[in-house]
């Protein structure tokens, strides 16, 4: 079962209009002509489709979006307006993928850079890991992890402390994806001892940005004029005798 995400879009109305470091809508179309190439089962689009979040910004992505060859589910990031998304296409929670279960968390804070799910969402997310054990990945657009940026670790996930405790409970938790960084990260999240297993941990992915890449590790804002936009795979898999496998990497386009 192959996933794809694709994350930070950044479109305009105009699809002429300029970023920092391209056009955002032919960026946007070429990584999805790399993406169809992939095969996917499922592609998540990790927020931040629009950048002037203006209604046509969202029809014009669904326009292209509806060119693959698979379902595709989306959630908002900071710079998007989710009443906009939804009318053009609905905003779900959860995804069914049979042996694997797939959880899209909305952890927008209207107006703000930074992120948080805040009480009333980290309950819905301990009810939906509560009634179902199946293996999960679990997507949202701000990082629940420090990712080397200063600038860009101020503007994550606020309350991540009380989603890791929340996460500690519930080992079918296997892998988390975010966007928002618009860099590649990968990280084995330590969440503590189990009882028979060792060390329990979670793969947590950042993605490329599918317009314009930042530095990692700056301290200020920074362009990575040197990398280009891209997306990642994750090929999940499940079988009585191994229990879940998966692996991610990372591709990019010319």
């Amino acid at each position: 079962m192959r996933v794809v995400q694709i994350t930070d879009a950044h479109l305009y109305a105009d699809i002429e209009a300029r970023s920092r470091a391209g056009i955002p809508w032919r960026q946007f179309q070429q990584v999805l002509s790399a993406v169809v190439a992939e095969k996917p089962d499922i592609v998540l689009f990790t927020g931040d489709i629009s950048q002037d979040e203006s209604a046509a910004s969202y029809a014009l992505a669904v326009q292209a979006l509806e060119q693959l060859p698979c379902p595709w589910y989306w959630l908002p990031g900071n710079h998007d307006q989710p009443e906009f998304m939804a009318a053009e296409r609905p905003l779900v929670d959860q995804v069914d993928m049979g042996s694997w279960r797939i959880l899209l968390l909305n952890t927008q804070v209207a107006g703000k850079p930074f992120g948080e799910l805040g009480s009333e969402r980290l309950a819905k997310l301990a009810e939906q890991l509560e009634s179902d054990d199946r293996p999960t990945l679990i997507a949202m657009h701000h990082p629940p992890v420090d990712v080397g940026a200063v600038w860009m670790d101020a503007i994550g996930l606020q309350d991540r402390d009380a989603f890791w405790q929340l996460l500690s409970r519930y080992p079918q938790v296997y892998i988390i994806l975010f966007g928002h960084t618009h860099q590649a990260y990968a990280e084995h999240h330590v969440l503590g001892a189990g009882k028979s297993k060792g060390e329990v941990t979670v793969d947590v992915y950042g993605c490329p940005a599918m317009a314009d890449q930042f530095l990692p590790g700056a301290e200020q804002f920074a362009i990575d004029e040197a990398s280009r936009p891209g997306y990642r795979v994750i090929d999940l898999a499940w079988s009585d005798a191994l229990g879940s496998e998966w692996q991610s990497w990372i591709e990019r386009i010319d």
